[in-house]
């Protein structure tokens, strides 16, 4: 009455390549690629040797590990090697220039960043009592909360004057 299921589990091998590629794809750790290759592979390749389904299960399960453990870090450093890290939200904000978009009153006012945000702004440590007044030049030193920590800019000079502007 019930055809022999054993008989389709190329079908069951092809589903779980499909699955983990998707997954792969939504994840990108290289984790599931291994599995999905270890499916192929171990898998359907032992079910069209004509191995039992046991031993195409342990085939499959054994180069999914090797390659998880041994091919994965392999592949992930040299796909991350050499590039710098790329700072991004609150992070990538240390270091921008900004401009005070109201007079710094006890330390705090507020400075547009150079990337179009406006933060609330205290002024650090070093510089908390300095005057900053509408349109001083900022460099943005960290961020604390919703606060931006500036301190005050160095005056650009002239090229080849020494003169500052």
């Amino acid at each position: 009455m019930f055809p022999d299921l054993f008989a389709y589990t190329w079908v069951l091998w092809l589903v779980i390549v499909v699955v983990a590629v998707v997954l792969e794809l939504l994840t990108l750790s290289l984790v599931f690629a291994m599995i999905a290759i270890g499916a192929l592979v171990g898998g359907l390749g032992t079910w069209l040797l004509g191995w039992p389904v046991a031993l195409q299960v342990v085939a499959a399960a054994a180069l999914s590990a090797l390659l998880v453990f041994l091919i994965r870090p392999l592949l992930y450093r040299l796909l991350v090697h050499g590039r710098p890290r790329e700072l991004t939200n609150v992070d990538a904000l240390a270091g921008m220039s900004a401009k005070a978009t109201a007079s710094f009153v006890d330390g705090t006012g507020f400075a547009r960043l150079a990337n179009g945000e406006t933060w609330t702004a205290r002024l650090d440590a070093p510089h908390e009592h300095a005057e900053v007044g509408i349109g001083a030049r900022l460099t943005v030193v960290g961020i604390d909360g919703a606060t931006a920590l500036v301190a005050p800019a160095a005056a650009p000079t002239t090229p080849g004057t020494g003169v500052t502007a």
